[in-house]
């Protein structure tokens, strides 16, 4: 039961982070999008813009991570060391995800909410896998 709700949790971070890729790689220029991450006006959307794009990126590619960690995962036996090498990926992504929001707080309490909804799907994920 622990393993599927940690699988879950994973899962859903893995969207999450998606998403977050959407907007800022994809959505970045537009006004709903840029004001939802306190941009000022579209000039500064527009200059910000490659950062976003990169930065865009990195979310996607720490989903990536979860869920090849969880395919691997679930092609195993539980003994096998693919079972291991998905885990591992899979805690990887997790903590980095954690991590990131934790250097987003980093930056000022404004950025509150965004760090607690960007590491809480991952924190919880991350520790509900420790005890699966």
């Amino acid at each position: 039961m622990v393993a599927i709700l940690a699988t879950v949790f994973a899962a859903l971070a893995a969207l999450l982070h998606v998403y977050i890729f959407v907007m800022e790689s994809v959505q970045w220029t537009q006004p709903k999008v840029w004001k939802r991450f306190g941009v000022a006006d579209q000039a500064a959307a527009d200059t910000t813009k490659p950062m976003a794009y990169n930065q865009g990126f990195y979310n996607l590619f720490l989903a990536i991570g979860v869920v090849i960690g969880l395919v691997l995962m679930f092609a195993g036996s539980d003994a096998a060391p693919v079972r291991a090498a998905g885990l591992a990926l899979v805690l990887f992504g997790l903590g980095s995800m954690v991590a990131a929001a934790l250097v987003l707080l980093t930056t000022g309490m404004r950025y509150l909410r965004p760090a607690l909804i960007q590491g809480t799907l991952p924190l919880i994920g991350f520790v509900l896998f420790l005890f699966a």
